[in-house]
């Protein structure tokens, strides 16, 4: 054990728990996983409690561990509740309490003077077309809990839909949310440890297709010093009013009047992958030197551009990927299965033309060249 060594608990065992792993061995710390299964891709890089084979094994990593961190937004408040009597969670129960659930993530927005859509939360067929008429349409019908890359969610263009989309993820609690006519996708990587004191990457530029995040570019490109700034306010006011120790990550909308919130997670996530190779700290290491009371670490870009692709439902040619002297592969031990990230590439160039070149020699990974 080091002089800052801490043993290090993370609720899940999934790729996320995985890169926390991974970055934080350097700095000499220990880690235990709490998941489902042996076969899962954190459960050889530490302790694994297998809440399938014992049903103490939640108490057990509780024992072994010095801070609790988590991998998932739909991590039980309950659970982290009843453990924070004994054991530092970070981040702490508010983040998790807000950004699970979509109506107290965007009542949030609104008391910090946050820019957002408009929103209902409706719990019923008449609560929801009560609900288009005052926001109108197009609209996005979504869970108010759960649902990720897309899914839990159904977009309304005409009225005739309502019925359907009902239908198809209503008799549960829901919210319409007023379309945003917006030109891009951004997201921000922040963080803050215990001291107050707060660290954030460059906005990214981020692509979906079929509700999924397929690639992103860091930093994004025409990004004013202005906006930049917009989003650090957003950030710091979120940070502060949470209490919020570790990664905080906020989604955006770029639109003609700025940014416009989407939504938040608390954790390291799948936009600031890039940050492995592209900065001088990733996101990851800088989660771990946050909820262990260590100074937190640079945040600059190590090249002008960089950018991650997920490799998605398939692993695909990666034996080229390790031929090319600028792209860095990182795969996840997971099976092959439609719409699971089985690992992302990260590439780092000098400018935007030889980043895209990169790309291009890449498309394999990419959903036009399916």
């Amino acid at each position: 054990m080091t002089p800052i060594t801490k043993r290090i608990g993370v609720l899940g065992a999934g790729q996320l728990g995985r890169m926390l792993a991974i970055a934080g061995y350097p700095l000499g710390q220990k880690f235990g996983f709490y998941g489902t299964s042996h076969d899962e891709p954190s459960a050889l890089l530490g302790h694994m409690y297998n809440q399938s084979d014992d049903t103490n094994s939640l108490n057990q990593l509780v024992e072994f561990a010095d801070v609790i961190t988590y991998e998932s937004e739909n991590t039980s408040v309950e659970q982290v509740r009843e453990i924070a009597k004994t054991t530092p969670v970070y981040p702490a129960e508010k983040s998790l309490f807000v950004s699970q659930h979509r109506g107290r993530e965007k009542a949030m927005f609104d008391q910090l003077s946050i820019p957002c859509a408009p929103y209902q939360v409706v719990d019923s067929l008449e609560s929801l077309k009560i609900a288009v008429e005052e926001i109108g349409l197009p609209a996005v019908l979504k869970t108010t809990t759960e649902g990720y890359d897309g899914k839990g969610q159904f977009v309304i263009k005409e009225e005739s839909q309502v019925d359907q989309a009902w239908s198809e993820i209503g008799n549960r609690e829901l919210i319409l949310e007023g379309f945003v006519d917006f030109q891009r996708e951004l997201s921000i990587v922040a963080v803050r440890n215990a001291n107050n004191e707060h660290v954030y990457y460059p906005l990214v530029q981020n692509v979906h297709h079929e509700g999924i995040l397929r690639y992103t570019i860091a930093p994004a490109r025409q990004v004013s010093a202005e906006i930049q700034q917009q989003a650090e306010e957003y950030m710091h006011s979120l940070l502060d009013e949470l209490d919020h120790v570790g990664v905080l990550t906020l989604e955006l909308f770029e639109t003609v009047d700025g940014l416009v919130a989407n939504e938040m997670a608390p954790r390291v996530h799948n936009s600031g992958h890039w940050t492995i190779e592209g900065a001088y700290t990733s996101q990851f290491e800088n989660h771990v030197r946050a909820i262990t009371g260590l100074p937190l670490g640079d945040t600059s870009p190590r090249q002008p551009i960089a950018a991650m692709i997920n490799i998605i439902g398939e692993t695909g040619p990666v034996d080229k990927v390790l031929t090319m002297p600028n792209a860095f592969l990182h795969l996840y031990d997971k099976a092959e299965r439609a719409g699971r990230k089985l690992g992302h590439i990260n590439v780092l160039a000098v400018d935007e033309d030889s980043l895209y070149k990169t790309i291009q020699a890449l498309s394999d990974f990419l959903p036009k060249a399916k």
